[in-house]
């Protein structure tokens, strides 16, 4: 009876290792890090490409344009 206890006991104290190993393993942690960094490098992205649409189709195109537009319509000086 007292080896059958022991044996018992010592499958519990197998079992509480194991689960305390689990709780405390941090194997998952670097994905979520390299998720977060991700998703990051995603919004700056994004934030830049739109900055620079923005300032291409505000303020570079139209100068861009009123420029050859007067390169073409240039007199010569000749009168």
């Amino acid at each position: 009876m007292r080896k059958l206890l022991n044996k018992a006991q010592m499958e519990m104290v197998k079992v509480m290792v194991k689960g305390r190993a689990i709780l405390t393993g941090n194997s998952g942690e670097g994905m979520v890090d390299s998720a977060v960094k991700i998703l990051i490098s995603i919004v700056i992205g994004a934030l830049l490409l739109a900055g620079l649409y923005a300032l291409f189709g505000d303020v570079i195109l139209p100068t861009l344009r009123q420029r050859i537009q007067d390169m073409f319509n240039f007199s010569g000086g000749v009168s």
